[in-house]
């Protein structure tokens, strides 16, 4: 059972049966698909295949939101130092004369003397002056301007909608390919999480809020109460904050994350080596490691596994650092609980690491307790069970976690549900007589409708006190 979670982009040189097949058995927990590059038909087509090759693997994209990109252009600019591009916003250019991009807006807020960053930051530009829908840019490092690369305009407010009608198009699509999991760019509130809530209108997709700047930062609580997962995307939050508090504010994030018992996934560049050798440069392995001692949930490759020319291994080297840094890691204990659910996680852990328990079942409808035990890491696998099938699918990027569907009812008023699902999970040797497991659920709700009973059994115990048998029941289907 892996306990930190890789989440690997999935590009035209994977989008194959067999090298999915491959990075799934490497390793790959959540397959991701960047909305920002390629077609909506090639997408819809990705995520037909991946369905088909890996049904029981998550799939998250991406959706553009606000950030600004350089266009689909046929032409890539080369530049020296102190050469002048010239960026604009009116359309029918390709790179040759001017570079397009897609906010159509950018002219107005942008002034002579802002600085203007590309590609991850890697790229960095003066604003010499500003006409009409131009913008011509001054290149303070050499390189080339490549297209649908990231542009930055850090402390620049460039207003509009929260969700565009390009994010709203986007949106549509994702609920009926039936995705797990929608990435937003640049979230800044609570608000903006809220309207696309609005929009999906169901269980899943789940939202993965993306913190890339300053405002992300400052409303970081109010973000992470709203969404159902939290992306550290290091190279706009870089780019967009100072580089040199990346690091404070990554681990800032991990924590709040941890505190609210939400899943984090920390990307970008981990294993950027990789996209070219087939081996980890050793900042790369520091990275990785000390983002699992932190307790990210998630760890991301981007190019790596899209354009790289070794993505299987790069899943390969990425889960050996993570199991070598779990099993290294130690558990914080932290008795002072400020609230219920602090004291049930605790309860759980001290439970975990008293008894021989072998496995946790988490049964629940909103998911609540998985993400609460998961953020625990506990070496224990957790089996999270769901009578809904879209959220049953979404446990699969929580550390350490599994999760079964099964198609039952889950009472308010008893506890026979309890059973009844244990019963579903031995028929179909989820679990089995060697096994002793401590079971969360809710029963009983009052009005917080939260995680309020654990029971530890032996399953041995049970098959013979509700004398089950393996000939009767309903059997397990993959999700």
């Amino acid at each position: 059972m892996q306990r930190t979670k890789i989440v690997a982009t999935i590009g035209p040189k994977t989008a194959n049966s067999k090298l999915l097949s491959e990075m799934f058995n490497a390793g790959m927990s959540v397959a991701r698909l960047n909305g920002s590059h390629n077609s909506l038909d090639w997408h819809r087509k990705t995520i037909r295949l991946i369905k088909k090759t890996l049904p029981d693997c998550p799939i998250l994209l991406d959706i553009p939101g606000k950030k600004i990109r350089t266009a689909k252009l046929s032409i890539e600019p080369k530049f020296r130092k102190n050469d002048i591009i010239i960026v604009t916003t009116a359309k029918g250019y390709v790179g040759e004369e001017k570079v397009l991009i897609t906010n159509n807006r950018l002219h107005n807020f942008i002034a002579k003397g802002d600085t203007v960053y590309a590609d991850d930051g890697t790229l960095k530009f003066t604003v010499k002056k500003v006409h009409k829908n131009d913008i011509y840019l001054k290149a303070e490092t050499q390189g080339i301007l490549k297209r649908s690369k990231g542009i930055n305009v850090p402390h620049v407010s460039l207003g509009g909608a929260l969700v565009t009608s390009r994010d709203k198009k986007m949106i549509d699509f994702a609920i009926k390919q039936k995705v797990d999991f929608i990435g937003i760019s640049f979230v800044e509130s609570s608000k903006h999480i809220n309207l696309i809530k609005k929009l999906i209108k169901k269980e899943s997709p789940k939202i993965v809020a993306k913190i890339e700047n300053k405002k992300g930062i400052e409303s970081l609580s109010e973000i992470i109460h709203a969404t159902d997962v939290i992306m550290i995307d290091r190279g706009d939050l870089a780019t967009e904050t100072n580089i040199e508090t990346l690091g404070i504010n990554q681990k800032k994030i991990i924590q709040k994350a941890i505190e609210l018992a939400k899943p984090v996934i920390v990307a970008t560049e981990m294993l950027d080596n990789m996209i070219n050798y087939p081996y980890p440069t050793k900042a790369e392995v520091l990275d990785i490691s000390n983002s699992i001692v932190d307790g990210a949930t998630a760890t991301m490759l981007s190019g790596e596994t899209a354009i790289g020319n070794y993505p299987v291994e790069a899943i390969k080297v990425m889960q050996r650092i993570s199991s070598a840094m779990i099993k290294q890691k130690d558990s914080y204990d932290n008795l002072n609980n400020k609230t219920d659910t602090e004291g049930m996680a605790n309860a759980i852990k001290n439970l975990c690491l008293s008894l021989p328990i072998t496995k946790i079942i988490a049964i629940t409808v909103s998911g609540f307790a998985a993400r609460v035990i998961s953020s625990q890491m506990l070496p224990q696998p957790i089996i999270a069970v769901s009578n809904n099938k879209g959220t049953a699918r979404s446990f699969n990027i929580l550390s350490g976690t599994t999760g079964v569907f099964f198609n039952t009812k889950f009472y308010k008023n008893s506890l026979d549900h309890i059973p009844m699902c244990l019963n579903y999970l031995w028929k179909n040797k989820i679990v089995s007589d060697k096994d002793m497991v401590l079971i969360t659920a809710l029963g009983y709700p009052g009005t917080g409708r939260r995680m309020n009973l654990l029971q530890t059994h032996t399953i041995k115990d049970l098959v013979k006190i509700f004398n089950w048998t393996k000939t009767n029941g309903v059997k397990y289907k993959k999700l």
